[in-house]
């Protein structure tokens, strides 16, 4: 604000009267602006709040659009049902009571494991629980249960045709099976009754399809029993029904569908050299920093490089992790081990590195070159 005498003083030197003045005003200091320029400032201005917003939502759609895609790896590789709430809870519980290991139920046992898997494929997930904010809190689960949920579904859709082609062409049943007519399709075909039909059983018997079909006593099938699709070549033996199973082409068609894109789910005929997942992987998130466009595939978004007992479950039923999560004894323990050994080779490919035993992990240079540093440490402490 101009005090009096400075406004005297550029009225005698005529400043004041060089600049226009509004009509009707008396003596006004304001530099008449035209209409047009002062909509052109409110514009401005408007634009600049508009992009603040824009900027606010951009930034919560990209969160978002991360939860969810994190909240794929739930159902996946933590648990087929359980809600991410009930881990949790189950968790918090755990540690207020102070219980005994021996004190603790299957069921109990079986959502703790969930939730250190859980922080297995989300490392930031427990720090991150305890840092927001109660409605952070909940909205961030509640995108987990979104991603989580529609996984489901987009892979039941994704393997629908998938499942019918691949069927279709090994086994070519007539007439061919239609993806879209669910009325042929379960134990009413009969190429997917064969690859349904329990091990203990054989399809190619008239009086088993029957009973099967009508659900007779001694055909009922329940989840107690292994069904031929999970054997390799559809075939188990009697006598060591462990031999193949989870071995067949199906159902490492139907893992790679899911994880690694259908594309790769061509290749399962070798041990994976053919299909080099995680070289892929490396070039992609080359090409994805050098600003091109790269489609991901579900393993790269959760960062998933192994085969673990609860995907396979996931790709075909929940009581399949009974058999990876407690085998009895070490002979099983070793066997299952083995088997997880394959499904990565044949998913990820033979590049992808294994953990290692502490035995071959002592015998590599970096070791012996320790131990042998320790002995010439010694020997001079020795002479001295």
């Amino acid at each position: 604000m101009f005090t009096d005498l400075q406004v005297q003083s550029m009225s005698q030197s005529g400043t004041l009267d060089d600049v226009p003045q509004p009509q009707g005003s008396s003596q006004s200091i304001a530099v008449a602006t035209s209409e047009c320029g002062r909509q052109r400032q409110k514009i401005t201005e408007l634009e600049e709040k508009l992009q603040v917003l824009e900027s606010g939502q951009a930034a919560k759609q990209r969160e978002t659009n991360y939860y969810v895609s994190k909240g794929r790896a739930i159902r996946c590789i933590v648990t087929l049902y359980d809600a991410v709430e009930d881990l949790i809870a189950k968790n918090d519980r755990r540690c207020n009571d102070h219980k005994s290991d021996e004190d603790v139920t299957v069921k109990q046992e079986h959502l703790q494991y969930a939730y250190i898997a859980l922080n297995n494929a989300l490392p930031w997930f427990h720090q991150r629980t305890s840092e927001l904010q109660y409605n952070k809190y909940v909205e961030m689960l509640k995108k987990l249960r979104q991603g989580a949920d529609s996984s489901w579904g987009d892979d039941t859709s994704k393997l629908k045709s998938l499942v019918t082609d691949w069927v279709n062409h090994e086994l070519k049943p007539n007439p061919p099976i239609d993806p879209d007519d669910k009325n042929c399709h379960g134990f009413i075909n009969d190429a997917c009754g064969r690859l349904l039909c329990p091990t203990k059983l054989d399809w190619n018997n008239s009086i088993v399809r029957a009973g099967i079909r009508d659900h007779a006593d001694g055909y009922v099938m329940t989840e107690m029993s292994w069904p031929a699709f999970l054997y390799k070549k559809y075939t188990a033996d009697p006598d060591n029904l462990e031999e193949g199973l989870f071995k067949s082409s199906l159902l490492v068609q139907a893992y790679k569908a899911i994880f690694t894109s259908p594309s790769s789910a061509k290749e399962v005929a070798n041990e994976g050299d053919g299909a080099d997942i995680i070289t892929n992987n490396r070039h992609a998130k080359k090409d994805l920093y050098s600003g091109k466009k790269v489609k991901t595939h579900v393993a790269q978004i959760i960062k998933m490089n192994k085969v673990t007992p609860h995907s396979i479950a996931y790709v075909s039923c929940q009581s399949i992790v009974d058999f990876f999560k407690w085998p009895s004894g070490h002979t099983a323990q070793r066997k299952v081990e083995q088997l997880l050994a394959w499904w990565t080779r044949k998913v990820f490919g033979i590049s992808c590195r294994v953990d290692l035993s502490d035995g071959v992990k002592a015998q590599m240079s970096v070791n012996v070159l320790a131990r042998q540093r320790a002995q010439l440490d010694d020997a001079a402490f020795d002479s001295d």
